[in-house]
């Protein structure tokens, strides 16, 4: 009976320092979410200001490398925020952690990490990533996404697309279309970084929980660029 004790506690402990390492793992992940997303908002004539205050949402991959697409299974990981309230009209909340899976990335230089930002534009997609994994181009609408001051010159099918896709790699910054690839909620992820089983529904939609203190600047920032959904489902509320 005591080796079995001991065993059992033997074990408890070697899984200590994984989890923890897999928890720094995801708050660093989260602060380096929002690290990106200000130094991409804050440079003039990138993403442009009317198009982020029509979005629902935000996705950000941090750090997604060429070899994570060519390896099958790997992926790149980020967090997807959205503004609350049942017609996304209230302040950016608490974020789901996301997974970015396949897809052709050809546009990447060797092994240089690149960055991508996306829009979600309206509540259609935002349900459909919310609740399940889906395929851009074919799930959901996605285009490379305008650059400048305003949208003006953009074409109908682009400010019609469900997902505006950005991309920032070796400091060049560009909208790239992802069309192929898929985004999916991550929710072990989502287990490590507020302790319990959510899904991204619940913690998005439903607000179960409140902004983790890795999130905090992500959400900060998005509510301090863009404190009101302008969007014409926004306006009408």
């Amino acid at each position: 009976m005591k080796r079995i004790t001991v065993y059992l506690l033997a074990l408890a402990l070697a899984g200590w320092p994984l989890s923890a390492a897999e928890d720094k793992k995801e708050a660093d992940r989260l602060q380096n979410c929002g690290t990106v997303l200000q130094e991409i908002l804050d440079i003039p004539d990138d993403i442009p200001q009317d198009l982020l205050d029509k979005a629902e949402c935000v996705i950000v991959y941090p750090s997604v490398l060429k070899a994570a697409f060519v390896i099958g299974g790997s992926y790149g990981r980020g967090a997807m925020t959205c503004r609350s309230g049942e017609h996304y009209t209230g302040p950016w909340g608490a974020p789901t952690m996301m997974a970015l899976e396949g897809g052709s990335i050809g546009f990447q230089i060797g092994g240089q990490a690149t960055d991508f930002v996306l829009l979600v534009m309206n509540g259609r997609g935002a349900h459909s990533i919310l609740s399940s994994k889906v395929k851009l181009g074919a799930d959901a609408s996605v285009a490379a996404g305008p650059k400048g001051r305003t949208a003006s010159a953009s074409t109908d099918a682009t400010l019609r697309a469900e997902v505006l896709s950005y991309s920032r790699s070796r400091g060049l910054f560009a909208g790239i279309s992802l069309e192929g690839s898929t985004v999916r909620p991550d929710n072990d992820a989502n287990e490590r970084v507020y302790g319990k089983k959510l899904e991204a529904e619940s913690i998005v939609l439903k607000g179960a929980v409140a902004v983790p203190p890795p999130a905090q600047k992500l959400v900060s920032y998005l509510n301090k660029k863009s404190p009101k959904n302008l969007s014409e489902a926004g306006s009408n509320q």
